[in-house]
């Protein structure tokens, strides 16, 4: 029975699953981008997210806590100086998974996991929705906005024709 087993044990003992989450999650602060399988990247999500919300608040106790889960030094120190700073107002959610197909060999489910803040490409999108805000008129209103521009046209040169002739 799977009585109080809620995490995917992706078909590996523990040692190796551990080591396995250790290393995506490395490559994941480091790169700030990684490709993987689905499975694999909802899993390193439960893995990494409390680590970055350690990062958050740079203190001896959260980089002892952070090097014990992923054992590089350089990767730390990436840590809490460039990703905890730019996370620091963020109050959860820091990575997003976006499915890319499948892979080719077996068919897996294949995805890209992301830290959230750097993704440019993803920030400038929702700028220019945000900036966007404004309707489209439907056809009615620019029927009527056509007609209004259309009198106005009509109406000018027929208050400048006297006015020319005046002058001839």
């Amino acid at each position: 029975m799977r009585h109080n087993k809620k995490f995917n044990h992706l078909s590996r003992k523990a040692n190796h699953r551990a080591a396995m989450l250790s290393n995506m999650a490395c490559s994941l602060i480091m790169h700030k981008r990684i490709s993987t399988t689905l499975a694999k990247a909802k899993a390193l999500r439960i893995y990494v997210e409390p680590i970055l919300t350690r990062a958050k608040e740079d203190n001896m106790n959260n980089r002892r806590l952070a090097f014990s889960l992923l054992k590089q030094k350089e990767v730390v120190t990436e840590l809490f100086q460039n990703v905890g700073e730019k996370i620091a107002n963020r109050p959860g959610g820091y990575t997003r998974i976006l499915r890319t197909g499948f892979r080719l060999g077996d068919a897996a489910e294949m995805c890209i996991i992301e830290l959230v803040d750097y993704n440019e490409n993803m920030l400038s999108q929702t700028k220019k929705a945000a900036k966007k805000a404004t309707r489209r008129a439907g056809k009615k209103a620019v029927k009527e906005e056509v007609a209004e521009v259309v009198a106005e046209a009509e109406a000018a040169p027929a208050a400048e024709a006297p006015a020319a002739e005046a002058e001839a």
